[in-house]
């Protein structure tokens, strides 16, 4: 899909958040840029301007001779920049009128305003990137953790790239020899051919496992870890998720079922970016606005990816404690024993014998262990992998349907060659993966996925 320079109308849009600031940018990409620029500032002559400079002036409307802005104003020629255009960005005051008669400006003198990411699809389509170094740039700015921003920065480097190039020219050089033995099968060279296939398609697919083992670590990053905060009435769930966001955003207070609803916070504990669900103590109950939300509780146990289990360790077991162990037996979970200062009738290890679950005795109200809970968050979360941030991850669900794909392709090759179905027959699935594995870069990816990629990105970029 990527290929060379590409002749393009030029383009414009705000490539800042909307709204008050120090300043805001207004971008142009295309080859009439520099050209269309120069029409509405009034400083140097910006077409005679090197390449990768800035310069001071002014916006001033060409019909009425109308001053709209001072400015600062970029010039970045083709090849050296993102897009592989001309590239000029208006660095003007930040708000939303000045920054939106600048660009109306541009529009009126020949530019046209930009699609959603179509700054970022000009990069891809010009060769600079690929699709997995897009999806990079998006993950930057969504970023919520520091973690997740170096991983995606790995990615943008070529991290991906690289070990999706490797394993595709793995493929393609064992294909070169089967199309050899097919053009001249004088040579009975099969055998051979036939366990080269075999050993190439048992590479990629370890490697594919690889990669597929960061999924769930990849995603979780991208998008946040579900975490339920579960656990009956007033055993302290909404004190935990005011200590995770240091805020008061629930209400606390020692009347059982004073959370009727979900509530939900995005945090980092760790590095490991969690969307919080603080959730209604999970009880039988006749009230009709507290049914509503243990049902809603409910639900967000069902979709959680982590569940924080709290229990009262003042108090004995009961059978709906016991419910709530059974009912989060097949979820990721960390046991939770507060209300250690009023002395413990649950001890931790009974309770980690009962749960097969890591165990964290806590007071919340006396901030007592509750380090020991981030750090097991975190262990819990990364299983261990260290430098995880350097590492290659897959980070969204696209890669990872990919990968499955190209894997279950190779796993129809072994599976052929071993029945010694003709070799050209096993070929059809072993060119296959190399396509498939070429769609997660987009050296192989249809229009249509690109351009329903590009435009999940948000305007301006």
């Amino acid at each position: 899909m990527a290929q060379t320079l590409t002749e393009f109308d030029t383009i414009a849009a705000i490539s800042t958040p909307i709204g008050e600031g120090g300043i805001s940018i207004v971008r142009l990409s295309g080859e009439d840029a520099v050209k269309i620029a120069n029409r509405v500032f009034k400083g140097k002559d910006l077409t005679k301007a090197p390449s990768h400079t800035i310069h001071y002036g002014h916006i001033v409307d060409p019909e009425n001779k109308q001053i709209i802005d001072e400015v600062m104003v970029s010039v970045m020629l083709a090849p050296k920049t993102f897009t592989r255009e001309d590239i000029v960005e208006i660095n003007c005051h930040g708000g939303i009128v000045v920054t939106n008669r600048i660009l109306q400006l541009l529009l009126r003198n020949g530019a046209r305003m930009a699609e959603p990411g179509e700054f970022t699809k000009r990069a891809f389509v010009n060769g600079r990137i690929d699709l997995t170094q897009a999806e990079s740039v998006m993950d930057i700015v969504r970023a919520k953790t520091d973690r997740a921003r170096q991983v995606a920065e790995n990615q943008l480097e070529g991290g991906l790239l690289a070990k999706i190039q490797a394993m595709r020219q793995e493929i393609l050089d064992t294909l070169a020899n089967v199309e050899v033995n097919i053009d001249y099968p004088e040579y009975d060279a099969d055998k051979v051919t036939s366990e080269q296939m075999t050993r190439v398609s048992q590479s990629v697919i370890g490697k594919i496992d690889g990669l597929l083992k960061t999924a769930a670590e990849g995603t979780a990053l991208r998008n946040g870890l579900a975490t339920a905060i579960i656990g009956q009435p007033n055993v302290g769930k909404s004190s935990l998720l005011n200590y995770l966001t240091k805020s008061d955003t629930a209400i606390v207070t020692d009347i059982a079922g004073t959370t009727r609803d979900t509530l939900e916070e995005y945090v980092s504990v760790e590095g490991v970016p969690l969307k919080l669900i603080d959730t209604a103590g999970i009880r039988h109950t006749e009230n009709k606005v507290e049914k509503i939300g243990v049902e809603r509780s409910r639900k967000a146990l069902d979709q959680a990816d982590l569940v924080l289990l709290l229990f009262d360790s003042s108090k004995e077991l009961d059978p709906e404690d016991r419910e709530l162990i059974a009912a989060t037996a097949n979820k990721k979970r960390i046991v939770i024993l507060n209300k250690t200062d009023l002395g413990q009738k649950v001890s931790a290890a009974e309770m980690k014998e009962l749960t097969n679950s890591e165990v964290i005795p806590t007071s919340i109200l006396q901030r007592k262990n509750l380090n020991q809970l981030k750090e097991a968050i975190k262990d819990l979360f990364f299983n261990g992998i260290e430098n995880s941030n350097d590492q290659v991850m897959v980070t969204n669900q696209r890669q990872v349907g990919l990968l499955e794909k190209a894997k279950k392709q190779l796993q129809d090759v072994i599976a052929a060659l071993e029945t010694e179905v003709p070799i050209d027959i096993a070929q059809i699935d072993f060119n296959g993966a190399w396509d498939t594995l070429g769609e997660i870069t987009g050296e192989s990816s249809p229009d249509e996925l690109v351009n329903q990629l590009f435009s999940q990105f948000c305007l301006g970029k």
